[in-house]
């Protein structure tokens, strides 16, 4: 893939994930859905979008993707939700993407792929932005919640990792929503108790599953056989910083030097580890 469109498709995938904890956040902290409620739909939608899409607009007979990076999917949509009921933005943000990027490195280290001294100079500087744009709003997060999210950073670290060899980008993603939609299912059965609609919920769960989820994997699935494993996990460090600057923009949240600072060296930081003279080969 040209080096022009795997940086614009990147960044489309970003804003999407972005946007994707600002409906959830918004979701389940200022509306009365539910958990469950909001996964089901989220998931459900999602696979719908995708199937109109591969079937009305494309040329492919059937879906592709798998049961285990369903599950996957799943895992980091199930834990990604229940985590965000009593975390923080920032301490969640912190786990979230600290997880995945654990997760997709080690992976990338253990196949053998080496980083240079400038990559590991980038690491270190987008890490160390992450951490100073969330550690004012850390504090002692409780443990359940904290193990959920780490989980749904692993699960979503193993889904992208599996994407990268999953063939038709679309058509794996869409396969994978459907195959997500039975697990959600059976999550919403256990949790019958605890059920609860709201339209504004369902309106900001069906915008996560059609564009942000749906569309916005199905992307990022497309980008992914072009980025090192390393790469990948580092340039999700951007997530975060996209979140509060549209917090400010679209929520009214206050900005301040220390944000400007931690995204100016997450971005330069993602920069330097995704920079090269020349094309690698993937993991």
């Amino acid at each position: 893939m040209p080096v022009g469109r795997t940086i614009s498709l990147t960044a489309i995938a970003m804003l999407a994930f972005a946007g994707n904890s600002l409906l959830c956040r918004q979701a389940l902290k200022h509306t009365n859905i539910d958990v469950a409620s909001f996964t089901l739909i989220r998931l459900i939608s999602g696979a719908i979008a995708l199937w109109i899409l591969v079937h009305v607009f494309g040329n492919a007979k059937k879906v592709g993707g798998n049961w285990p990076s369903a599950f996957a999917l799943f895992a980091y949509a199930a834990g990604f939700s229940l985590a965000y009921v009593d975390l923080t933005a920032g301490t969640g943000a912190l786990l979230l993407f600290g997880s995945v990027q654990l997760s997709m490195i080690s992976y990338g280290l253990w196949r053998g792929e080496k980083l240079s001294g400038l990559q590991l100079g980038g690491l270190g500087l987008a890490v160390i932005g992450l951490v100073v744009l969330v550690l004012p709003g850390l504090a002692a997060p409780p443990i359940l919640n904290s193990a959920l999210m780490i989980g749904a950073g692993v699960a979503w670290g193993v889904y992208s990792l599996r994407g990268r060899g999953a063939g038709e980008p679309t058509l794996a993603t869409a396969g994978n929503f459907i195959r997500t939609v039975p697990m959600a299912l059976a999550f919403s059965l256990a949790m019958i108790g605890h059920l609860n609609l709201d339209k504004v919920g369902i309106a900001l769960a069906l915008s996560s599953g059609i564009i942000t989820s749906g569309l916005g994997y199905a992307i990022w699935y497309q980008v992914l056989p072009s980025l090192r494993a390393t790469q990948a996990a580092t340039v999700q460090l951007s997530v975060p910083v996209i979140a509060a600057l549209a917090g400010i923009s679209l929520l009214g949240e206050q900005p301040s030097w220390r944000l400007a600072l931690a995204s100016i060296a997450i971005i330069c930081g993602i920069g330097l580890v995704i920079y090269e003279r020349s094309k690698v080969k993937t993991v």
